[in-house]
């Protein structure tokens, strides 16, 4: 008997490259997009419109996204960097980002009504740093400096909070009594990098204290974990969102380390550069937390006219979540305004 030819080395397809006559296809995570607490922000802008007339103020982008911020502009909502320049007898809304004591103050003092946008679950974190300031704790905020979600949970007892940004800060760390201390997190680094960072201050902190419930917001983590479940079996992956969305920005470091051989982020499926499909048979496609789908329908039609028309869905859970809208919707805050700046 005849041995079997082994084929030529010009003819074996390399391990790193896809088959030629590989089918195109791409893996469509889920869940992806808008969360509950974004959401309920976005609504809450468009219904005080709505109810209020133009024009309605909104400190700092209401989510982190450039499509939904331009959209609400042509609406009527004027987005502005601090209080101060509101003008007074005006409605300002706070972002689902959450904001310290002292915008609330600034409010007050500038005769402005306001409705609070910050999404419950970041509300819940700003009462866990309260609770635990009162109680005289040492506070490990664990979450990016300056990002608005850090920046509004520090702003609730800054003489107690320690904002620890990774694990490369926890060598750093001082605390006042290593036996009272506690950690907290606003998720604006990767559920990954947050449990690292969780365990490297337990090596050094052994009675660290957890908070008494995950505060590790559920939209982020199963929008990682979905990545995570397409990420190895894609060739490139395609987050939606904008640079300035901490989650967007994760979810394609998140794609890499799952073993995806390229990820970009884009705001729009016109900045997909076409050399990235250069030898791609499998796209993955996701979006963050704070994008509506129409922008990951550009993304999917886009993939289409190039041969990608095959879609899979990934699916790593069912989200069912919603909040209810501000209570101070229910409210008339124009009259309320004008009271304030007559009296």
């Amino acid at each position: 008997m005849s041995a079997k030819a082994s084929p030529s080395p010009a003819a074996t397809p390399s391990a790193d490259a896809p088959r030629r006559d590989a089918a195109r296809r791409v893996l469509l995570a889920a869940p992806r997009g808008y969360c509950a607490g974004v959401d309920r922000a976005v609504i809450a802008v468009e219904k005080a419109l709505e109810q209020y007339g133009a024009p309605v103020y909104v400190r700092h982008e209401i989510v982190h996204n450039k499509y939904v911020v331009k959209t609400l502009e042509k609406k009527g909502a004027i987005f502005v960097e601090e209080t101060a320049e509101v003008p007074e007898g005006n409605i300002v809304i706070f972002s689902a980002h959450g904001v310290a004591p002292v915008v609330h103050d600034e409010a007050e003092r500038g005769k402005l009504a306001t409705i609070d946008a910050t999404c419950p679950l970041v509300t819940k974190v700003h009462k866990e740093a309260v609770r635990f300031a009162k109680d005289d704790y040492d506070i490990l905020l664990i979450g990016h400096e300056g990002h608005e979600e850090v920046v509004g949970t520090s702003g609730e007892a800054p003489e107690h909070i320690t904002i620890v940004d990774g694990p490369k800060d926890v060598a750093d760390v001082e605390v006042r009594d290593p036996d009272k201390v506690v950690w907290l997190s606003q998720t604006t680094l990767s559920v990954d990098e947050t449990m690292e960072t969780v365990d490297a201050l337990k090596g050094r902190f052994p009675n660290l204290l957890s908070p008494p419930s995950d505060d590790i917001c559920y939209a982020t983590q199963n929008r990682q974990v979905a990545v995570k479940q397409m990420g190895a079996e894609a060739d490139l992956v395609i987050v939606v969102g904008s640079k300035n969305s901490s989650n967007s920005v994760r979810l394609v470091e998140v794609a890499l380390g799952a073993g995806a051989r390229d990820a970009h982020l884009v705001d729009y499926a016109e900045e997909i550069d076409e050399s990235w499909l250069a030898g791609v048979t499998t796209v993955g496609v996701t979006s963050g937390a704070s994008v509506p789908e129409i922008l990951v329908s550009g993304v999917l039609d886009w993939l289409a006219q190039r041969g990608y028309d095959d879609v899979e869905t990934i699916t790593a859970a069912e989200e069912s979540i919603t909040f209810s809208l501000p209570k101070e919707l229910r409210r008339d805050l124009r009259a309320e305004a004008r009271s304030a700046v007559e009296g």
